[in-house]
């Protein structure tokens, strides 16, 4: 059963973040960088389906030389093979997808795994967009996976409660906080990582299907008012949201 993981290299989500001078991304000046959160749930699985079924375990990213570390706590972790789609530019959701898309096409795994959504974009939308390039299903925001033969079988996480779902491999899966509990690397495995080769290969261009315009941090929070301490203060409180807020 063999399983390609793919994880991102993400800002710290305690990092404090600025927009840099172009006014169109982040300024990565003093930032730490780790491995997506919700990627280290879906490198477990990976590992949890190995362990299980045998097979082998890739972890594949796509970006700079940056992200060779995040590949690094892969292989810590217990991944077989890293590999690094060396790609310096800025991709949209849909550029990233057919990279690891491209790649996956050639491995042929029988499992794919991603986390449900990277911090840094929130677009939840690579992991989908990777199944419908390769043309085989994907469940969403899984919680649950067990594998029986061809077949998975997992609970997803819907509004207001789970839904079980039946597919037949090969299939993507993302993963959510939930699935399971993701395992701290050994000493062994760390000092291991460390001289592993990882595999570089580049990555054929598209077209971007969306462009950044702006970004800009929130507006700072306004003042108070306190309009009242009794239910008398009920009109005015209305008015004020409804004329002022436009809330209502």
């Amino acid at each position: 059963m063999n399983v390609v993981v793919c994880v991102n290299h993400v800002p710290d989500s305690a990092a404090k973040i600025n927009v840099a001078p172009d006014g169109k991304s982040i300024d990565k000046t003093g930032v730490a960088f780790v491995l997506n959160p919700y990627d280290e749930f879906a490198i477990e699985e990976a590992l949890r389906i190995k362990e299980k079924h045998g097979g082998e375990v890739i972890a594949v990213s796509l970006g700079g030389d940056s992200h060779k570390e995040t590949l690094r706590k892969a292989l810590a972790m217990g991944v077989d093979k890293a590999v690094l789609l060396k790609d310096e530019s800025t991709r949209d959701s849909f550029g990233v997808a057919t990279a690891l898309a491209e790649y996956i096409k050639d491995v042929a795994p029988d499992v794919i795994l991603c986390g449900k959504q990277s911090i840094d974009a929130d677009n939840a939308a690579v992991g989908v967009m990777i199944a419908e390039l390769l043309g085989i299903p994907s469940v969403s925001v899984v919680v649950s996976m067990k594998l029986e033969g061809a077949q998975a079988i997992v609970e997803r996480e819907i509004e207001g409660g789970r839904e079980t779902v039946e597919v037949t491999l090969p299939a993507l899966f993302t993963a959510q906080k939930g699935l399971n509990e993701p395992r701290y690397p050994a000493l062994k495995g760390i000092m291991a990582a460390k001289s592993k080769p990882i595999e570089e290969r580049i990555p054929s261009q598209v077209a971007q299907k969306v462009e950044v315009v702006a970004i800009r941090r929130p507006p700072s929070k306004g003042t108070g008012k306190i309009v009242g301490t009794d239910v008398s203060a009920v009109p005015e409180l209305v008015r004020l949201l409804h004329e002022e807020a436009k809330i209502l």
